[in-house]
């Protein structure tokens, strides 16, 4: 599931990323997508490509890797998020929510240390 409203566009210093073309209220679901499951062995593999900033840190220990496919991977990082993601590793997908209302024009980020309140470092510099 993936709102109709929700393209792809350049984002200014961040390459591309995920905007709206309509107004969306707070706590709304904006996308669900499944995922493709990596073993740690794969993993490894993956983090000495470029593919190694499109992926989540998956499963319980954090070993496993995934691929979320729809927009998942496009969304940008940011310390003041308007959406959250959610892993279900049961059933193989993530969820986007809006956790404030956005405006039509704006950009959906989310925090790349899965939690919105979480202000720690990244593993990478930020614009």
């Amino acid at each position: 599931m993936l709102l109709p409203h929700l393209v792809i566009a350049p984002s200014e210093n961040r390459g591309r990323g995920v905007f709206t073309t309509k107004n969306i209220p707070a706590n709304t679901v904006i996308e669900i997508s499944p995922i493709i499951e990596l073993s740690p062995k794969d993993r490894k593999q993956i983090e000495g490509t470029k593919l190694f900033h499109y992926i989540f840190e998956w499963g319980k220990s954090k070993r496993k890797a995934a691929v979320a496919l729809g927009y998942v991977s496009m969304y940008n990082h940011s310390f003041q998020p308007n959406c959250e993601y959610e892993m279900d590793y049961e059933n193989g997908n993530m969820t986007v929510r809006t956790i404030k209302p956005v405006r039509k024009g704006e950009e959906l980020c989310f925090s790349y240390n899965g939690d919105p309140n979480d202000q720690s470092p990244l593993w990478f510099k930020t614009v």
